[in-house]
């Protein structure tokens, strides 16, 4: 299992950001611009990876202000788990952590652990962004 992570510190209280990335549809502010036909409710979402592959999740795990996971609908080209964590950053703020879990083959590791890194890199500045 390959994991990727990417972590940012906001000055927003844990429940806040929770709130925000417990709705998919919110998502779509922390998608780059590679990420198109984008269709999202609450708790499901899907879209095109250009040049890759059309991809459905679900929520399949919530804990509140504390942890979401969501797995996708369809079999994806490989298991892959999208999990965002959130923890008190001890001055009223937020430590938000975006990992992602993947079950690549060597070969798929070359091709995708460096866009996947990419992926989770640009969604954590652009929750920065969007609400710190």
């Amino acid at each position: 299992m390959t994991v990727i992570e990417s972590t940012t510190e906001l000055n927003v209280p844990v429940e806040k950001v929770y709130t925000f990335l417990a709705d998919l549809s919110n998502h779509k502010q922390l998608m780059p611009e590679n990420i198109y036909n984008w269709s999202a409710t609450e708790d499901e979402a899907s879209f095109t990876i250009q040049n890759m592959a059309k991809l459905a999740i679900k929520i399949s795990n919530r804990i509140e202000n504390k942890e979401l996971t969501a797995i996708p609908t369809e079999k994806p080209p490989f298991d892959v788990e999208l999990k965002w964590t959130v923890a008190d950053n001890g001055k009223g703020g937020t430590i938000a952590k975006h990992i992602i879990s993947a079950d690549l083959n060597m070969m798929m590791k070359m091709l995708a652990a460096g866009p996947l890194q990419k992926l989770a890199d640009h969604q954590t500045k652009a929750l920065s962004a969007a609400i710190g």
